[in-house]
């Protein structure tokens, strides 16, 4: 499975490239905007082919998913622990990011998969990863309830160790907005990582 997230500042032609990503297979597009008002996020989500809202994914505005149309919430760590999940456990399919692989153990079957970073140095943040990554800590992973989903670094010279590695699937980030060429990277690694949507 492969996983795209959205660049936190805009980006050049950005809905004009996730269209066509989510044309060509793309399984699930995260929507990483925390700063949009709620008059942005209507607009950004609307300007995505409405066909494809079950596969988009929301990281914040959650008050404005039954509207949109979205059954995707992704919680962060530390709204993970702070249980603020709890109100979407019926009707939504829930993800969440852990930063260790005890986090990764611990997560209780109610999210359907878990990113787990940083894998590798991070491509659209410098200097996150540089002193620690969690790579080599794949092979420690208990939870088989959860899909554990590497974040961090990935673009198409290295997605193949993370899937050897053990993980479901990889999340990109500055492997595609990054480059002057997002189509081509996306389909490289999506001819070698299966689709795999739970349906739940």
């Amino acid at each position: 499975m492969i996983i795209l997230l959205s660049p936190e500042q805009p980006v050049a032609y950005e809905v004009a490239v996730i269209n066509a990503l989510l044309e060509r297979g793309l399984p699930l597009f995260h929507i990483r905007k925390y700063q949009f008002s709620d008059t942005e996020m209507m607009a950004y989500v609307n300007n995505i082919d409405s066909g494809y809202r079950q596969r988009l994914v929301l990281h914040s505005h959650f008050h404005l998913a039954n509207e949109l149309g979205i059954e995707r919430l992704h919680f962060r760590e530390e709204d993970r622990e702070q249980n603020r999940h709890k109100a979407f456990m019926t009707g939504f399919t829930l993800s969440t990011s852990v930063h260790t692989i005890a986090a990764f153990n611990s997560l209780m079957a109610v999210w359907d998969y878990a990113f787990l970073s940083p894998i590798f140095p991070s491509i659209s943040k410098k200097g996150y990863g540089v002193g620690y990554t969690v790579l080599d800590d794949l092979s420690l992973r208990r939870n088989l309830q959860v899909r554990l989903v590497g974040l961090g670094g990935i673009d198409q010279r290295n997605y193949s160790q993370v899937m050897s590695a053990g993980a479901d699937g990889v999340a990109l980030l500055g492997a595609i907005w990054k480059t002057p060429a997002p189509i081509q990277v996306f389909e490289t690694i999506n001819k070698h990582i299966p689709n795999g949507i739970s349906s739940s």
